[in-house]
């Protein structure tokens, strides 16, 4: 060994009673690759995330989607379980999701044309392509 640094080989690195050491697993992160542009990864993620359009409703499909309304309107009193599959416009980019909300409906408001469940949530009647009626039997199970 070079006697120049012949001093050195004893000494140990400072231990500081406020500061720990480092866990080796943070120390690798030091050496990862370097991320030149901040976001880049995260609007590649978006940009392939998938949208759905919305589908126009045949003139059948409106026909029985008016006519659940109806009934549901007509059996308001009664409370029935109902769930609805509606689209949901994504915030981000064209298109959105579909979804499916169930529950029961409190009241049906004609001004603002949407469903306003017991739970306060509101569906617009516009975005609503299914209605389906729940059974009290197919609800327990």
């Amino acid at each position: 060994m070079n006697p120049k640094y012949s001093k050195l080989k004893n000494i140990t690195r400072p231990q500081y009673p406020d500061l720990p050491p480092m866990p080796i697993e943070d120390r690798a992160a030091q050496f990862s690759p370097f991320a030149a542009v901040v976001g880049y990864d995260d609007a590649v993620e978006e940009t392939a995330r998938l949208t759905d359009s919305m589908v126009e409703l045949s003139e059948d499909e409106i026909v029985l989607l008016n006519g659940a309304l109806t009934r549901l309107r007509e059996t308001m009193a009664e409370k029935p379980q109902i769930k609805v599959t509606f689209f949901v416009s994504d915030a981000k980019k064209d298109g959105g999701a579909y979804v499916s909300k169930a529950g029961i409906v409190k009241r049906i408001d004609d001004y603002e044309n949407v469903l306003i469940f017991t739970d306060g949530e509101k569906v617009a009647v516009s975005s609503i392509i299914k209605v389906e009626f729940v059974d009290a039997e197919n609800a327990d199970g």
